[in-house]
């Protein structure tokens, strides 16, 4: 079968094509953006890449065109399709039908973690020798790729609750339908398509109509938007977790007091289940953790086996991701770009770097963002680092020095990029931690960065 995908270089639409290459078919694709690195990694695949929407490429003829949620009606690209006649889906779609069919399927839904949580489980299952196919909204260490078919029975998913495409504003993960479903937290985001939190849960618990009775829904017991969703309506066994023990919590983690979370122990109830020696840190990554771990038992891992593996995960690219030291200086790269998980990951880092100088750069650049949405939260959950940077920048149209005012001289606002680089190159000195967050590339900002602080005198 020969597959055209629309959007083919974003990550998703970017796993789609990998898995269908994989699964023997022929893949062209089209993007605006066709560039390194997504372009030289399709191409390495056989993929053949045309640069733009031009509805000449059509004339291909292929047998369905895959569209990414990128697209929308009035593009000519679109409009030539609608006309011609030549069956399309939308991506989740396709991958429903065509890859998770006759797998098991563990999807992993939240507002944050996603990433982490399914690249954990994924984990998990291929340390336990089970050879699990995935599709993942980043680049897990242990194995460096986005997308993988896997040979195994078991498929994990990082559940988005995005919308489909233009012509199925459901979200994406209603799709899936999920034998193990994860909910790892639910919170107001995506702002351009949900209006409120009500919006989202709405679209959680048409997830959970979908998985069976013999499945399992594993729920953060401590987020009060997740347990409304089950409230509303759960027919499948619920194992419940939280970081901290708290009413009906069945799994937790304890740490010493004061602990960054790379080390915690296991609880079920009152009993030690076992002890996590892992180099990840915060307390966001221990209930990811405590996720994954019941996930992949539900799969047929046991818990000393998920314990073992946890020693050596290496992480997820872009999340908390050191990209150098330079003078003394260490900068890091995390994808954080909602309140809670900006609030999380400073806090992680916190615990591990001690009284050190944490110096927050933030750019809001998601979607949510951009409409000031979480305008009023950004000084708090920004209120843990020693020095705060925010970058407006040219689509962000709200006062966001006046959302940071009430910190005082510790925040700064830089409308140019080049300025931003250069005031921090000047401001930051041996012993720092500068933590850049953003949904997006940042303009290079981290390789610049440290550049400027090679050369500093």
């Amino acid at each position: 079968m020969h597959i055209h995908i629309l959007g083919v270089c974003g990550t998703f639409m970017g796993g789609i094509a990998a898995l269908a290459r994989a699964a023997g078919h022929r893949v062209t694709g089209s993007d605006q953006n066709v560039y390194p690195p997504m372009s030289d990694q399709l191409t390495a695949l056989g993929i053949d890449l045309i640069d733009g929407y031009d509805p000449g490429q059509l004339a291909l003829k292929p047998d369905v065109v895959v569209i990414g949620n990128v697209m929308s009606r009035g593009n000519a690209l679109i409009e030539a399709l609608l006309d011609s006649g030549i069956p399309y889906t939308s991506g989740p779609e396709w991958l429903s039908r065509h890859i998770l069919a006759d797998r098991w399927t563990l999807a992993v839904a939240g507002t944050h973690g996603k990433t982490t949580t399914s690249s954990i489980l994924t984990w998990l299952l291929e340390h336990a020798g089970l050879n699990p196919g995935f599709l993942i909204g980043g680049v897990p260490g242990n194995f460096n790729v986005t997308a993988r078919l896997g040979s195994g029975r078991h498929f994990v998913v990082e559940a988005d609750e995005y919308d489909t495409a233009f012509f199925d504003k459901r979200a994406k993960f209603v799709h899936y339908r999920p034998r193990t479903a994860v909910l790892n937290n639910l919170e107001h985001d995506h702002a351009d398509i949900y209006p409120d939190v009500a919006a989202i849960q709405w679209q959680f618990h048409q997830l959970l109509r979908m998985v069976p009775h013999n499945g399992l829904v594993v729920a953060n017991a401590a987020d009060v938007h997740v347990m409304e969703v089950i409230d509303k309506g759960c027919w499948t066994p619920v194992e419940r977790f939280a970081a901290t023990a708290s009413g009906d919590t069945a799994w937790y983690a304890v740490i010493e007091p004061g602990g960054d979370y790379s080390s915690f122990l296991i609880m079920e109830g009152e009993r030690e289940v076992g002890a996590v020696q892992w180099s990840m840190l915060g307390r966001h990554n221990a209930e990811n953790a405590l996720a994954a771990i019941l996930a992949a038992r539900h799969a047929g891992v046991d818990v000393a086996t998920s314990i073992e593996a946890l020693r050596s995960f290496t992480g997820v690219r872009r999340r908390m991701e050191v990209r150098g030291v330079e003078n003394g200086v260490t900068v890091y790269d995390d994808f954080a770009h909602h309140p809670t998980a900006i609030d999380t990951t400073i806090d992680g880092l916190r615990r591990r770097i001690g009284n050190a100088r944490l110096i927050a750069v933030l750019e809001p650049r998601s979607n949510t963002m951009k409409l000031g949405t979480h305008r009023d939260a950004i000084a708090k959950s920004l209120s843990h680092a020693d020095r705060v940077w925010m970058y407006q920048g040219p689509s962000v149209h709200w006062d966001v020095a006046e959302s940071v005012a009430v910190l005082g001289e510790r925040a700064s606002v830089a409308k140019d990029l080049d300025q931003l680089i250069a005031a921090l190159a000047k401001e930051a000195r041996p012993g720092d931690h500068v933590l850049i967050m953003s949904n997006g590339g940042f303009g290079g900002i981290h390789l610049k960065l440290l550049a400027a602080l090679k050369t500093k005198p």
